[in-house]
C-alpha cells in the first residue's frame, strides 16, 4: 500500500485537483478512495505487479463524478445565520415543553435509529464518523438517518405538532 501510494499519489492529486477546481481536501479525499479500491482489487495489477495507472486514473475520474451527482441531488444547506432570521422570540414555557416533547419522542424511536440520528445531528459527526463509530457501513447511516427522520416526524405529529410551523397546534 505504501508503494501505491508513493508511486501514484502525486500524480493522482495534480490530476484531480483539476477535476476539483482546485479543492485539495476533496482531492486528497479521492485520491485516498482510489488507492484503497485499488488495494481491494488486486486484479488492477499487471502480471508483474505494477498498478495500472489507466485503472486508477479511471476509478479516480468516476469517484470525482459520482461526488458531483451526490452533491447535486442533494437540497442547498443554509448557514447558520440564515437560519436564525427565521427564529423568532417565543415563551420560554413554550420552547421548554417542546423540547420536552422532542425528547420524548427522541427517546420513543428504535435504538438502532435513534443512534444514528444523535451521532449525526446531536453529536455533530460526519456519516463517515458515525459509521466506525456505530460499527456500520456508511450506506446503514444514511439509511438509518433517513428513516430517523421520518420516524421522529411521525412521533412528533402524533405529539401536536404539525409539519412546516414551529411548535405545537393551537387546540
Amino acid at each position: 500500500m505504501r508503494h501505491l501510494y508513493q508511486s501514484h499519489a502525486p500524480i493522482l492529486l495534480s490530476y484531480l485537483l483539476r477535476l476539483t477546481n482546485g479543492d485539495r481536501h476533496r482531492a486528497e479525499d479521492i485520491v485516498q478512495e482510489t488507492l484503497l479500491r485499488a488495494w481491494k482489487h488486486p486484479e488492477a495489477q499487471s502480471a508483474d505487479g505494477r498498478w495500472s495507472r489507466a485503472w486508477l486514473f479511471t476509478v479516480a475520474r468516476r469517484i470525482a463524478i459520482d461526488q458531483v451527482r451526490a452533491a447535486q441531488a442533494r437540497p442547498t444547506e443554509m448557514s447558520d445565520e440564515r437560519m436564525e432570521s427565521f427564529s423568532r422570540p417565543d415563551d420560554e414555557i413554550d420552547r421548554l415543553l417542546d423540547a420536552r416533547e422532542v425528547r420524548a419522542a427522541l427517546a420513543a424511536l428504535p435504538e438502532r435509529l435513534r443512534t444514528a440520528l444523535v451521532a449525526i445531528y446531536f453529536q455533530e459527526h460526519s456519516i463517515a464518523e458515525a459509521a466506525e463509530v456505530l460499527d456500520v457501513p456508511p450506506g446503514t447511516v444514511k439509511s438509518r438517518t433517513f428513516y430517523a427522520l421520518r420516524a421522529l416526524r411521525e412521533q412528533l405529529i402524533e405529539r401536536g405538532f404539525t409539519p412546516g410551523t414551529r411548535g405545537r397546534d393551537e387546540r
